[in-house]
């Protein structure tokens, strides 16, 4: 690792210890980029709650995130790129509780590795759910056991790469016979994209707002 690699790593671990425990909330989604499109829901749709963890690795090599992909069966969001999470269930006494429980499940990375360092804005998906976000520093030493019911594969992408703004990019395709606009990244092969990508850019303005 060169001096300057060490100073950023130094930087990063900084504001993930000093910036994510402001404990306002605010409302993200999928409608970030493109309010106008919230106007053709349902006004007093009911949100399906939701949990997911940003696991973040502290590797020698330097800080990495994981991220799953979805298994290709899967009836919604197949073989897109998430982070672990998932619905909450009824006896989930928190939500970072459901955020820790199906990380277990879907990737075998015990609880035991992760220390949670904060919280991100809650994010309304246009699929009706409220998705909220947990930052946790996981230490080395675990070994994942993917189930294949639920994720295709597990991978790692630097954190710095992800709050790089280089690497943040806006783009705009047809849903539903209207324009929409959303965040995406590309690292390698893999395409993070919607509601991953959104909570990723959350992240950067919590770190670098």
């Amino acid at each position: 690792m060169t001096i300057a690699t060490a100073r950023s790593e130094d930087d990063l671990r900084a504001r993930l210890r000093d910036r994510l425990q402001d404990g306002v909330a605010r409302k993200r989604g999928d409608f970030d980029l493109d309010p106008t499109w919230r106007e053709t829901l349902a006004p007093q749709r009911v949100l399906k709650p939701a949990a997911v963890l940003i696991p973040i690795i502290e590797r020698r090599a330097g800080l990495q995130v994981l991220f799953t992909r979805r298994a290709d069966h899967l009836a919604r969001h197949a073989g897109q790129v998430s982070f672990p999470g998932g619905r909450l269930n009824d006896d989930d006494g928190h939500a970072v509780e459901a955020a820790l429980r199906e990380t277990e499940e879907e990737v075998g990375l015990p609880r035991s590795f992760v220390e949670v360092r904060g919280e991100l804005d809650r994010y309304e998906t246009g699929t009706g759910f409220s998705i909220h976000p947990f930052v946790g520093l996981v230490r080395e030493g675990f070994e994942l056991r993917i189930d294949a019911s639920e994720v295709a594969e597990a991978f790692e992408v630097p954190l710095a790469f992800l709050m790089d703004p280089e690497n943040h990019q806006q783009q705009m395709t047809m849903w539903q016979g209207r324009e929409r606009r959303y965040y995406a990244m590309t690292f390698g092969s893999h395409y993070i994209w919607g509601a991953t990508a959104g909570i990723l850019i959350n992240l950067h303005e919590r770190l670098y707002g």
